[in-house]
């Protein structure tokens, strides 16, 4: 097995991960709905009725999920993400966490701009003079099609404000 195949993360550990997760989701449904009613009016069903039941549909699949898998030992000697995997994974996932407090700071069209000269040289392997014009362009169109055609402003930074785009 080469260092490239080696398992980061077995099926196993994301078949309890998964159920554990959904019941996670399930028991903040459970939670939510116990802020209202959850019985049955005169009306009918109160507020809280059906997310309350769909909560704990959720929470008892999810455990039977969790229990099948401890117990069948499901996917426990399959892999779910090698490395090579886990490196394209995080080669897409890492710009685009970047994206969110650039776009905080900068701006959207700045950050756009950013994350598209990044990805397209970095990970593309586009050559500069293809890259500037593709992270110059698109949040110029962007710019165009939501702050004049549809009329909505998206958030902006400091470049904007230097340039009298507000």
């Amino acid at each position: 097995m080469s260092a490239e195949d080696r398992t980061i993360v077995s099926r196993f550990t994301m078949e309890v991960a998964a159920a554990l997760g959904a019941a996670a989701i399930g028991a903040l449904v459970i939670y939510g709905a116990n802020e209202h009613s959850i019985g049955w009016g005169d009306a009918g069903p109160e507020p809280g009725y059906v997310p309350f039941w769909l909560g704990l549909i959720i929470v008892g699949a999810s455990l039977a999920v969790l229990v099948q898998t401890l117990v069948q030992r499901v996917g426990a000697g399959d892999s779910f993400i090698t490395r090579e995997q886990g490196k394209r994974i995080a080669a897409f996932a890492i710009p685009v966490a970047l994206f969110v407090p650039v776009s905080l700071f900068l701006g959207l069209y700045v950050a756009t701009a950013i994350y598209l000269l990044a990805t397209t040289t970095l990970q593309g392997r586009f050559p500069l003079v293809k890259a500037i014009p593709i992270a110059i362009g698109a949040p110029v169109v962007m710019f165009v099609l939501f702050e004049r055609w549809f009329q909505t402003p998206l958030l902006k930074g400091p470049l904007e404000a230097a340039l009298g785009l507000y």
